[in-house]
């Protein structure tokens, strides 16, 4: 029953994922390549319209999956393609839901519940984020500070109401400056051309949640790891340069997905295993 309600919960708030990431990109053209007015493209009050001929949806073209797959991917008033982005998104958010309720590494008590929830809800700004960056190269700033901002909501909660206390407050800061600190110094040095200030505010967000700084340090770790995987093949072909412009926001939150879930594993493993190797 548990895994029934986070897939349809998976599912919704990934379509709500999906929407957001088309709003916000509408939001950021000029007035006269939106296909409607930033009120119609809010996120908060606007309805929910086709991308191709702006015909309101009505709640049978709404339901999450369902509807693309009944529909054949079509719109039903203009029978334009819909494409896989959506579909993809709610089917992806969905299964990051169950994935994290099955290897979640705390207890299921108040607290490891509480950080539970904050988690999935992190999850579908993350999923937005990863889409935007990989279409758009950008991490934009209305998904980041919520992002931020609930982290800090979860270090006060936990400090105050779970006596997670000066130890919690001072891992998760100490996270956060691994996590953002190391990028913003990147930054600074390099003038921006190293890596992305929005990568730098992601980073922050990132080190709130893992909440220690072996674990941010392992992020970021896997984080390089997979990039570097992804750009051999350009490499090789010489598709892809030193000077070439790869998106790094989607390996920080696939990596920061593993980390969370996988990563304190990973960590006691290299202790006890590795670190001990005569």
């Amino acid at each position: 029953m548990v895994i029934l309600v986070l897939i349809v919960l998976g599912l919704c708030l990934g379509s709500f994922a999906g929407a957001t990431v088309w709003r916000l990109h509408q939001q950021a053209l000029p007035a006269k390549k939106r296909v409607a007015s930033v009120k119609d493209l809010s996120i908060t009050t606007g309805r929910s319209m086709c991308p191709h001929c702006q015909h309101t949806l009505g709640v049978g073209d709404l339901l999450p999956l369902v509807s693309w797959l009944m529909l054949r991917g079509r719109c039903r008033y203009c029978k334009q393609s819909i494409g896989w982005q959506e579909p993809l998104m709610e089917a992806g958010t969905a299964v990051l839901f169950v994935l994290s309720y099955l290897f979640w590494p705390f207890a299921f008590d108040g607290r490891g519940l509480f950080l539970l929830g904050c988690w999935l809800l992190a999850v579908v700004g993350l999923v937005a984020l990863l889409v935007y960056d990989l279409r758009w190269m950008l991490l934009p700033n209305k998904i980041v500070f919520p992002l931020i901002g609930l982290g800090v909501v979860q270090a006060v909660v936990v400090c105050i109401f779970f006596d997670g206390g000066i130890s919690y407050a001072l891992n998760a800061a100490a996270a956060v400056i691994v996590a953002g600190g190391i990028f913003w110094l990147l930054f600074q040095v390099s003038d921006g051309k190293w890596i992305g200030g929005g990568d730098v505010k992601l980073g922050y967000a990132l080190g709130l949640f893992l909440a220690r700084p072996s674990l941010a340090f392992l992020m970021l770790f896997t984080a390089s790891i997979l990039g570097v995987v992804a750009a051999l093949p350009g490499l090789v072909a010489k598709k892809v340069t030193a000077t070439s412009r790869i998106p790094f926001g989607p390996f920080l939150i696939v990596a920061t997905i593993v980390v969370m879930l996988f990563g304190q594993s990973i960590v006691d493993w290299y202790a006890n295993f590795v670190l001990q190797l005569p």
